[in-house]
């Protein structure tokens, strides 16, 4: 499913209207098409729209006009212009005015696709952004970075050594640890702060289209290069480009990233003059690039240039101590984010012992996620077992009963029969734990609440009876 949801489609051409509406309705969006300016203004009056893909010449009013006019309304509205007719003279008025790409005349349907999926990852980004920075608490040494744990420390220790200077940095870990969030801090603090910070996901962007996103492009490079485009690096220029999951890059891009470490220069696609650019670059990947290295599919002068400074994060299940500290920073975030009334307080103890306890594989990110889901179904003004996820309970209860005991020999090895008892003592502890509320045990077991009462049904279980166990 697209980040974006709403397409508006304002164009005079109706091949153009219906082959935009076919193809992006296809890739999941839902779109409205209009065939002049005042209908997509009055479009845009009576409904919110995600993006709004406008041509230029129409009728009653051009699509500049409607762009200058619909971002007045809509300030974060995505704006992408197209037309036949174009010049880099429009292009450049067009961009000046607001739009987030502009797109020449004729074109395949699939361009239109990878602009708005450019344009996602660009929100996904800057979404991101918010999240961390309305995250973020005061920690134990002056950093903005939640958590105590000497773990966690260490690690800040560094940043404060390194972020000072402008060396490469090279950030390891699991998936959900923050890497991206050490990244940001290593700028916060450095000379280059007041400056941009621009991130990048390199496994994201499609390879053939990766050395134009880092480094541009000129006009005619390749068959759809219509008009000339500044890279990431040329963005990011006096500030800090953060290379994620670099270990995705393809070989040809890794050539021309070493030269810029080298030299501080890049060359654009296409282009035969060379630009300077000042850019600190930090890189992360969870991939082990010294194994990648030793297979041939990353460069070993690429390799030590990038991990000058190695910062390896820690996984939460080696920093347990920041886990209840981090599940209240989340709840307090999303009883705002979610209008919660009454506002959830905290966690039974309980709760608190069984998030301690669990090993949480996706890390920070699955905690976060765990911490919307609990306090979306709290019922009360605190968190119980019932409200977190069903694998937290179930790795750390016991085994509930009737679960089938460790196979001895000669036993019935029915692995039919061995499902249908577990499946009913998994139904049985999730209508225990939620108190025979059959709304939030089907939650629980991740099944429909119609797949529940059929379960309920065909094992002959009361689930009053189940609720008021103890």
């Amino acid at each position: 499913m697209p980040l974006f949801r709403t397409v508006l489609v304002a164009d005079d051409e109706p091949s153009i209207r219906h082959i935009l509406t076919l193809v992006l309705t296809d890739k999941g969006y839902d779109v409205r098409a209009v065939a002049d300016g005042d209908e997509a203004l009055r479009e845009l009056s009576t409904r919110a729209y995600d993006v709004l893909v406008t041509d230029v010449r129409m009728p009653k009013r051009d699509g500049l006009s409607v762009l200058r006019a619909a971002l007045a309304e809509q300030p974060g509205l995505t704006v992408v212009v197209m037309s036949a007719y174009g010049s880099q003279e429009q292009a450049l008025e067009a961009v000046q005015a607001g739009a987030y790409d502009y797109v020449q005349k004729p074109f395949k349907p699939e361009e239109i696709v990878l602009v708005l999926r450019k344009a996602e990852e660009r929100e996904r980004l800057v979404r991101e952004n918010r999240r961390l920075h309305e995250a973020r608490l005061p920690g134990a040494s002056g950093s903005h970075i939640l958590g105590h744990s000497a773990a966690l420390q260490a690690v800040l220790k560094q940043v404060a050594r390194v972020a000072p200077v402008d060396t490469t940095v090279l950030i390891s870990g699991e998936s959900g640890t923050g890497k991206e969030l050490i990244a940001r801090e290593l700028h916060g603090k450095s000379r280059r702060a007041a400056m941009p910070f621009v991130a990048v996901n390199c496994g994201a962007i499609p390879h053939g289209l990766l050395e134009s996103e880092l480094f541009g492009h000129a006009k005619g490079a390749f068959t759809d290069a219509r008009t000339a485009r500044r890279g990431l690096f040329a963005e990011a220029d006096g500030g800090t480009l953060f290379l994620d999951e670099v270990g995705e890059l393809p070989l040809g891009a890794q050539v021309k990233l070493l030269r810029v470490l080298q030299e501080g220069e890049i060359r654009p696609v296409g282009e035969s003059r060379v630009e300077r650019v000042d850019v600190r670059v930090v890189a992360a990947t969870l991939r082990d690039l010294g194994k990648l290295v030793t297979q041939g599919d990353f460069r070993e002068d690429l390799y030590y240039r990038l991990n000058v400074v190695n910062l390896t994060l820690p996984p939460l299940r080696e920093r347990r101590e920041d886990i209840p500290l981090l599940a209240h920073a989340f709840l307090q975030r999303f009883n705002r984010d979610l209008n919660r009334e009454p506002p959830v307080e905290g966690f039974t103890p309980e709760a608190e012992a069984l998030m301690t306890a669990y090993a949480w594989p996706g890390n920070v990110r699955e905690l976060e996620n765990a911490m919307e889901r609990a306090v979306l179904l709290a019922e009360g003004t605190h968190i119980a077992p019932g409200s977190l996820p069903e694998k937290l309970w179930a790795a750390s209860a016991p085994a509930p009963a009737g679960t089938a005991p460790p196979l001895q020999a000669g036993s019935d090895l029915s692995l039919k029969r061995a499902i249908r008892e577990l499946e009913e003592s998994y139904i049985r502890a999730a209508l225990r734990r939620t108190k025979g509320n059959r709304t939030r045990a089907a939650e629980v077991l991740d099944i429909s609440h119609r797949a529940l009462l059929y379960k309920i049904k065909e094992y002959g279980i009361d689930p009053d009876a189940e609720g008021a166990r103890t």
